[in-house]
């Protein structure tokens, strides 16, 4: 009988000292675990703004990255619902609340970051005044992209949409003046690149654009970019106020963000910046 006192005696010594040092070894910082973020792009820049501008801050501060590349605008927010990845930096807000509004996804923007935006572009063409009449154009397919590439074709004076015409989701057919008759043919986003060896213009996504080495001062037009179409981090609605959200947008807002991104050395110091930068 006493040795088992004995035993259980030294077993409640034993279990108290374990416990103290892992107290302490917590309060130290010594077990607290890295938490990876999953985090989806599309082909572009925007990877690449977060490797080098987000990335390195919140590296500081324990995380790490799996990085996920999705080739088209549909799959990052399906896999962000499905909890697949964390986080995505493709899209812009429009785009954000009307894909999540179709899916019903419960997703929401962290922040906006700066963002390149569309531009015209052509191999047949130097000049927009220059385009021959019944001229093939190509678009963006996807509703909200779609509207937005023939308000660029109305800002660069090719077009006119019809008075009254919801403009944030206009289609062909809501052209009114066409005075080249262009004929307008929507194509899958991250094909429109591809598309300027048969079409004579493109209107391209800027991500797109520079994922195919487009350059930007060989634009025959570029958008100037309208409220809700700069480009935004996104989580999911229930991830909002979490930790690691917050420390994003910490990391996407602070000054050492800002420095980077407009180093004139760098290919963001041209994208056009969020409201209040």
């Amino acid at each position: 009988m006493k040795r088992k006192m004995i035993a259980a005696l030294l077993a409640t010594v034993l279990a108290l000292s374990v416990s103290a040092c892992g107290k302490e070894a917590a309060d130290t910082g010594d077990t607290a675990e890295t938490t990876t973020i999953r985090v989806g792009f599309c082909p572009g820049p925007y990877s690449d703004m977060w490797k080098t501008a987000i990335a390195p801050q919140l590296e500081e501060k324990g995380y790490t990255f799996d990085y996920i590349e999705f080739s088209d605008y549909v799959q990052p927010n399906n896999a962000l619902a499905n909890n697949e990845i964390d986080a995505n930096l493709f899209q812009h807000s429009t785009y954000l609340k009307n894909f999540s509004t179709e899916h019903g996804l419960d997703l929401s923007l962290v922040t906006e970051v700066p963002t390149a935006g569309m531009g015209i572009w052509s191999n047949t063409t130097s000049s927009l005044e220059e385009l021959k009449d019944g001229a093939t154009v190509t678009i963006p397919n996807d509703e909200t992209n779609q509207a937005r590439g023939l308000r660029v074709l109305e800002t660069a004076g090719l077009i006119t949409l019809k008075e009254g015409t919801d403009k944030s989701k206009a289609i062909p057919e809501d052209i009114d003046q066409n005075p080249h008759n262009l004929e307008i043919v929507p194509t899958e986003a991250a094909q429109l690149p591809r598309t300027l060896d048969s079409a004579d213009l493109a209107v391209i996504n800027g991500n797109f654009a520079i994922s195919a080495g487009l350059d930007f001062s060989a634009a025959l037009y570029q958008e100037v970019l309208e409220e809700g179409y700069v480009n935004v981090i996104a989580v999911r609605t229930a991830d909002l106020e979490s930790q690691f959200a917050i420390d994003i947008k910490e990391a996407a807002t602070n000054d050492t963000f800002k420095e980077i991104i407009e180093d004139p050395s760098g290919i963001f110091s041209t994208f056009q910046k969020p409201v209040g930068w």
